[in-house]
């Protein structure tokens, strides 16, 4: 049944605004069913075919589309089962009506921010590394005095998956037992921040996700979920399709000048990415 402004419809799904619709509508980058797209024309969100610029959005398939965000507990596998019996993160969201899975993976000694759907464009929209939607970790290490290992991890290593380089990574806290380290990552490739601390001589004792792109883990509870909202799922679009990064390096780190920074020698990968401007400044 055609009972949905065209606009409207390109909103719900967490496309853009609808003054935003509207424009690109105007502009002759909107169809429906391979037809171009007029202001106000109706359509059937369960039935039509909407493309933007040539890429299907999903505006409805017989059955409510979720998307959540789960702040996921340490011991707590991200799988939706487990050969092995273990708890999955499925455990959490007995609740929801219908199958939903994981976006990517933390691994069960992780906690944190953890996305689940049952779109999957938007799971594939999230794990493409083109969309280059950056994650943010909170990184407990063992060691102290660190900043000649964070020059080592600013010029990228080797790992197993090949190599690594985080976008940045501040020291939040430090004292005579640990260090708080920030990570931003453009990829999540398997264990990338625990095998990056590894290869430079650090030991994570806790690793916490805090947010995906504009998605950002804040006072929700361990094991709890909610579903994100249509600005988070704007937002979300708006980077995958501008290939830029929702969560930047702080500011501000409490008026306090880096402690360090550095370039190490030796011949780089020619493949190797951009270098980014690392932080090493301490949070009191």
């Amino acid at each position: 049944m055609k009972d949905t402004r065209i606009q409207k419809a390109i909103s719900d799904a967490g496309y853009t605004s609808r003054r935003k619709a509207e424009e690109l509508i105007a502009a002759g980058k909107v169809k429906v069913n391979g037809h171009l797209a007029e202001i106000g024309m109706k359509v059937d969100v369960k039935k039509d075919i909407i493309t933007i610029n040539g890429e299907e959005i999903r505006t409805g398939v017989g059955e409510k589309l979720w998307y959540i965000a789960l702040n996921k507990p340490r011991g707590f596998v991200t799988t939706t089962s487990d050969e092995m019996g273990r708890k999955t993160v499925m455990d959490l969201v007995t609740d929801i009506p219908t199958r939903i899975y994981p976006i990517g993976r933390l691994d069960r000694n992780s906690e944190g921010l953890i996305l689940l759907t049952n779109d999957g464009a938007f799971a594939n929209m999230i794990m493409h590394p083109s969309g280059n939607i950056q994650k943010t970790y909170r990184v407990t290490v063992r060691e102290t005095g660190i900043e000649d290992k964070l020059i080592k991890l600013s010029e990228g290593i080797t790992i197993d998956s090949g190599f690594v380089r985080p976008v940045s990574v501040t020291v939040l806290e430090e004292n005579e037992e640990r260090t708080v380290l920030q990570f931003i990552i453009a990829e999540g490739k398997n264990r990338e921040i625990r095998k990056m601390c590894e290869g430079v001589g650090l030991t994570v004792i806790r690793l916490k996700r805090t947010s995906i792109g504009v998605v950002r883990l804040g006072m929700l509870q361990q094991g709890k979920w909610r579903e994100l909202t249509k600005e988070e799922l704007t937002g979300l679009h708006n980077l995958s399709r501008k290939g830029v990064s929702g969560e930047q390096t702080p500011k501000k780190n409490a008026g306090k000048k880096p402690a360090a920074n550095g370039r190490a020698a030796g011949n780089k990968p020619a493949n190797a990415p951009k270098k980014p401007t690392m932080k090493f400044a301490r949070r009191p």
